[in-house]
């Protein structure tokens, strides 16, 4: 059997942490790229997602910021959860904008990582910065000698 490439063990992460990700497709949240230590994902801001001011709530933000850190952080197939985050709002999401959370590995060594990820609205304006600090835990998403 022969090894799978760095991009296929990627790919093939995502798609399982996809399957069982109820929360990410309830909100509307898309994936759009996955490559090693990177994922790209977006989301359109609607009505339901606006606070009392009429911009995007910063917990929607924030989310879509985590759920691409997570597809990020887990594209080694080594399962990883988030250790600690933080975000700065630099300019309201609005109606009908789509945000577009890139995330991008910038350490990785042992059993800890770290992604930057920045929110974008449809202009490519900034709207969030986001940092994530990731720690594997034990286990896979999927059984590597399957694939």
């Amino acid at each position: 059997m022969s090894e799978i490439t760095p991009q296929q063990r990627a790919e093939k992460a995502a798609t399982a942490m996809w399957k069982e990700d109820a929360a990410s497709k309830f909100l509307g949240i898309e994936i759009e790229a996955i490559a090693p230590g990177e994922a790209t994902c977006t989301f359109t801001v609607e009505k339901h997602h606006c606070n009392g001011h009429g911009m995007c709530h910063g917990g929607y933000i924030f989310t879509l910021a985590d759920t691409a850190f997570a597809f990020a952080c887990n594209t080694y197939n080594q399962s990883a959860v988030a250790q600690h985050n933080t975000i700065s709002y630099v300019a309201p999401g609005k109606l009908e904008d789509t945000l577009t959370a890139t995330a991008v590995e910038v350490s990785r060594s042992g059993r800890s990582g770290i992604y930057d990820v920045t929110v974008t609205n449809g202009n490519g304006e900034s709207i969030a910065l986001f940092r994530g600090c990731s720690r594997t835990v034990q286990g896979q998403l999927f059984d590597e000698g399957a694939a």
